[in-house]
């Protein structure tokens, strides 16, 4: 690895402005996941004024709702929570690739990061152990993620 240049991001250069899309389906989960994600940015020096919180109905609204914030050009990285449970009907898998299909679309097409933080589960117990509990907090996690592609794209 000597004399190779290598560009990597930290969770110490990550000021920015920071915008959390939060779904409310399912928020007895998705409260706790930006709970996290808000607690891991502010613990990482982000500045609670320099993070906005936009709601929408649920996660299939998510990459809408991200476009038109990436679009303004006014945020550094983006983080989309939500929680997608799996029922006994084909719902699930429509709502939960139409959301990560429509986030990664989002964030090629404009540049702007945008971390995937919707679960994607068979059950509510699983989502309640991911969103704090005994699997950690998948929102804290995103919110790392942000943090590391907020710094990365500083140097880039």
């Amino acid at each position: 690895m000597k004399d190779i240049k290598v560009i990597e991001g930290t969770f110490t250069d990550a000021a920015g402005r920071y915008a959390i899309v939060v779904a409310r389906f399912n928020s007895f989960v998705v409260e706790a996941l930006l709970e996290g994600a808000v607690d891991t940015l502010v613990r990482h020096g982000v500045k609670p004024a320099d993070i906005t919180v936009v709601r929408v109905p649920g996660a299939w609204e998510l990459p809408v709702a991200a476009k038109r914030i990436a679009d303004k050009g006014d945020v550094d990285a983006i983080i989309a929570l939500g929680a997608v449970i799996r029922g006994g009907t084909a719902h699930f898998e429509y709502v939960a690739g139409e959301a990560a299909k429509g986030i990664a679309g989002v964030q090629n097409a404009t540049g702007v990061p945008i971390m995937f933080g919707v679960l994607t589960v068979d059950t509510i117990e699983q989502a309640i152990e991911r969103s704090g509990t005994k699997a950690g907090n998948k929102g804290g996690e995103a919110a790392l993620t942000a943090l590391e592609m907020v710094s990365l794209f500083k140097q880039l």
